[in-house]
């Protein structure tokens, strides 16, 4: 298991190598660079000029790209993820602050996904093809469909400038607390309502796969509760697959958080690599990608040990 684990590790650290290439690389692509943002090149004549250089030279960009390259993997390396062009503040120091209230509201999405798919998805393998069932496959696919941004927009304008329930955006501060809570719930429901759908059907066909087997009429012969043989012997069958994809939903809710956190000004990485990327802040976009890759990564690793503990059978040679 220990062996698996450091293989995996290995392998995300090569997966982390391609993520910081392909990123340097593409910014690098694109016309432009973050001086021309801050002093336009018809901004204050020559004085103007010469004071771009200047700082061009001071973030190493008047170098060959490849040298820039090689220079970004050695502070890469050191765990330096360099300065942010337009605040002149650490970005590896910037992430640290942002990063947990990034992961709160990913794991408070997941939550309400999580909350809302598998009862439901249960409760429609159960009664398949039942009226229940047909609704909740509407609207798993309305869950699916509907874009994120969209769904956040409405909530805001229905509970925040129409009935004045919640606040329209910002952190209120610590989950813990009222105003904490009170300013996560309409992000965390249009960021869970995400992965809710996907999770409801995956739940929903796992189910009616795993109570179909002989094992579970052989629970209900030995006469055990339908209660006990859907909750203790189908459903622990049913979240293998369940859970990969919750690993995998989970990724996609971090990177997720970009647009979530832009709508309700959420003080996270996502924004953070929004406000990089609209002043082309190199630094701060490629150290933002790099701790969601990361995120990612470890959470992918985190499901294969999750396996182990809901079906002893697994084991990783």
């Amino acid at each position: 298991m220990y062996a698996y684990i450091l293989r995996r590790l290995l392998v995300g650290l090569l997966v982390a190598f391609g993520v910081v290439t392909l990123v340097f690389f593409s910014l690098h692509l694109a016309p432009g660079d973050p001086i021309s943002m801050l002093i336009p090149p018809e901004t204050g004549g020559g004085v103007g000029k010469d004071v771009a250089e200047s700082m061009r030279a001071k973030y190493g960009l008047d170098k060959p790209i490849l040298t820039q390259y090689f220079l970004y993997l050695s502070r890469v390396v050191r765990l330096d993820l360099g300065t942010s062009i337009t605040t002149r503040r650490p970005v590896a120091e910037a992430l640290i602050a942002r990063y947990p209230a990034t992961i709160e509201l990913t794991l408070c999405g997941m939550l309400v996904a999580v909350l809302i798919a598998v009862p439901i998805g249960i409760i429609s393998a159960v009664r398949q093809n039942s009226l229940l069932d047909n609704s909740t496959r509407v609207v798993a696919l309305m869950g699916i469909s509907l874009p994120s941004f969209w769904m956040g927009l409405l909530l805001m304008l229905l509970f925040s400038l129409k009935l004045g329930w919640l606040p329209a955006s910002g952190r209120g501060g610590p989950l813990w607390t009222w105003q904490g809570i009170r300013h996560m719930i309409m992000p965390a429901f249009t960021l869970g309502a995400m992965a809710s759908g996907i999770l409801m059907r995956l739940t929903r066909s796992s189910m009616l796969e795993v109570l179909r087997a002989d094992y579970l009429n052989t629970a209900r012969a030995k006469g055990l509760s339908e209660r006990i043989v859907i909750y203790a012997h189908a459903l622990r069958n049913a979240l293998i697959p369940v859970v990969t994809v919750l690993g995998l939903q989970f990724g996609a809710l971090l990177g997720g958080t970009v647009v979530i956190e832009t709508i309700f000004a959420w003080p996270g990485v996502g924004r953070y690599a929004i406000q990089g990327i609209t002043g082309k802040d190199f630094p701060v976009v490629q150290g933002s990608v790099l701790a969601i890759a990361l995120g990612f990564i470890l959470v992918n690793i985190l499901v294969d040990v999750i396996y182990c503990i809901i079906d002893p059978r697994i084991t990783y040679e």
